[in-house]
């Protein structure tokens, strides 16, 4: 009978101490082909979490994080998230980089109402109840970067090369009908993907070349990702291919990837990006000053994605104050509307599709792997979750303040998908 009262004691101080803390997943490949970009994100999330405990924490409690390794495989981030959910009963998940890893754990989030914020830019084309975009949709990255090149270098010539799978497949669908839309032939662009982890660039960089050798300014517009990308940059090199001849913009090279490669080479090729290291506002130092002190080495930089966690991290955090509460549903009812500042001098809100407000810079490389900003956004743009240039999309609206839908048809009337009961 003791031994019973004593084993029932025990479990009851279990719960108590389980409850003491609100628990935070970290849901981020720390191993794999996507380590290089996702490792990062982890330990800004846990700086993040230790900063806010330094305040006091949150609603009184304590903040933990709850790490977990989805090592880069799609199926596996869905049995991550799924444990995140059920077993370790997190508030909210901060996590997955890739598109494919978010359409992996998406059904868990919507079936277990749980909240994952997502930092990267993807391709739009979705809106759930369940996540928040912090990254990029194409008109905050995509479109405004072929503006660039097309009214600011000229280009006449599209390289479109991505990574094989869900965000570098629709972006550039995205992309084709745009360009499209401008009087661009067909036959002026070219699509072209590769596997994740693709090494060997030499016969496909030669194929750039030759493509760019027709007599039109050519660029390429690349969505190849994770760590495909520093054997690609190290043969543009080794080809000799330079910016003057045919510059290369891409949406998923940042500080981060350029570290591990030698970037005299690459010198003015360009990437487009809501945030830059570079950018020298007094809240960006400060950021990257605090960064250097907790990660404890000075050589690690900071990058766009970086910055969308602590968007979406403040955002939850003041979401959390205003409902009272880490409820879900009330988290989620106190996020439209709500605006943090961002590392760049201006503000982020939170817009009723679950997207918010970012400038959009266009930065070129620098030998010291850094960017110079050659042209931004007069002010922020609203993400858009659905393209005005595919057929199937420019009807779609998002809104889960007024719709409470996701994919709401204008023509037809009908929510098509999920949305609040």
């Amino acid at each position: 009978m003791t031994g019973a009262l004593v084993a029932a004691g025990v479990a009851a101080a279990s719960a108590a101490s389980a409850q003491a803390t609100i628990k935070v997943g970290v849901l981020h490949s720390l191993s794999g082909t996507m380590a290089i970009s996702e490792t990062t994100l982890k330990d800004t999330v846990l700086m993040l979490i230790d900063e806010q405990n330094k305040k006091g924490g949150l609603l009184g409690k304590k903040l933990e994080a709850v790490v977990v390794d989805p090592a880069s495989d799609w199926p596996l981030f869905a049995e991550k998230a799924r444990g995140l959910l059920e077993k370790d009963k997190v508030a909210v998940v901060f996590g997955c980089w890739t598109s494919v890893s978010r359409k992996s754990v998406l059904p868990v989030f919507e079936k277990d109402n749980g909240l994952l914020f997502y930092p990267v830019q993807y391709e739009g084309e979705e809106s759930s109840k369940n996540v928040i975009y912090t990254g990029a949709a194409p008109n905050q990255q995509a479109i405004p970067a072929v503006d660039y090149l097309m009214k600011e270098v000229g280009v006449k010539r599209w390289v479109l090369e991505g990574t094989d799978y869900v965000y570098p497949r629709t972006t550039n669908k995205v992309l084709e009908a745009y360009l499209k839309s401008k009087g661009v032939a067909a036959a002026d662009i070219s699509i072209n993907y590769t596997p994740f982890g693709h090494s060997n660039w030499q016969a496909r960089v030669a194929d750039i070349k030759k493509f760019g050798s027709a007599g039109k300014k050519t660029a390429v517009v690349s969505t190849i990702n994770g760590d495909a990308n520093v054997p690609f940059y190290k043969e543009l090199g080794n080809q000799k291919v330079s910016a003057e001849d045919i510059p290369v913009v891409a949406f998923s090279v940042g500080e981060e990837e350029l570290s591990g490669v030698d970037t005299k080479p690459l010198v003015g090729h360009l990437a487009a990006w809501n945030y830059f290291q570079s950018i020298n506002t007094p809240a960006n130092k400060a950021f990257i000053d605090r960064w250097k002190a907790y990660i404890k080495k000075p050589r690690r930089t900071t990058n766009d994605p970086m910055e969308a966690h602590y968007i979406g991290f403040n955002l939850w955090v003041k979401a959390v104050q205003k409902a009272g509460s880490t409820d879900v549903d009330k988290v989620l009812a106190a996020l439209p509307g709500l605006e943090v500042p961002n590392l760049t001098g201006g503000m982020a809100k939170m817009l009723p599709n679950h997207h918010i407000t970012k400038p959009v810079y266009i930065g070129e490389v620098r030998a010291d792997g850094q960017f110079d900003v050659v042209w931004k956004t007069t002010g922020t743009v609203p993400g858009d979750a659905w393209s005005d240039y595919l057929p199937g999309s420019k009807d779609i609206e998002a809104d889960w303040v007024t719709l409470k839908c996701g994919n709401y048809n204008s023509k037809t009337k009908a929510c098509s998908g999920q949305n609040y009961k």
